[in-house]
């Protein structure tokens, strides 16, 4: 079941624009901006709060590069179209759940506990000057 509703003239769109923002990316790169846009499809946030169809995200100002692109003008192939129709009906792109990838997870997690114990140490002994 499709995430989102859809027209044959979007799928060529979101095929498109995939081809030309991640044709040298290999699958999971196309499949990755093809994600992008059902999100902010199916988001509802300040920023894509008015924006509910493949072709409003698409042409949204400013969001995609590839659109202004003579790659996104031209045909698109049928290994396009049906990565653009995996990413409409569902592919999402979830962390790895392999110990390889909750060692990546932690791995950033002491990187960042480190980032933040160094900017405390940095401004514990700032003084601090307030009018009274």
């Amino acid at each position: 079941m499709a995430r989102i509703s859809y027209t044959e003239k979007e799928v060529e769109l979101l095929a498109r624009l995939i081809k030309s923002e991640a044709l040298g990316e290999g699958e999971e790169g196309m499949l990755l901006v093809g994600n992008v846009v059902v999100n902010r499809v199916v988001a509802n946030c300040d920023i894509f709060r008015n924006v509910r169809t493949i072709s409003e995200v698409v042409y949204q100002t400013n969001q995609f590069a590839g659109v202004g692109q003579p790659l996104f003008n031209e045909p698109v192939s049928q290994n396009e179209k049906d990565i653009a129709l995996r990413c409409i009906n569902g592919y999402r792109n979830e962390p790895p759940r392999t110990p390889y990838g909750l060692k990546i997870l932690a791995q950033m997690l002491i990187v960042q506990k480190r980032f933040m114990e160094d900017y405390l140490e940095d401004i514990k002994n700032i003084v601090f000057i307030t009018q009274g």
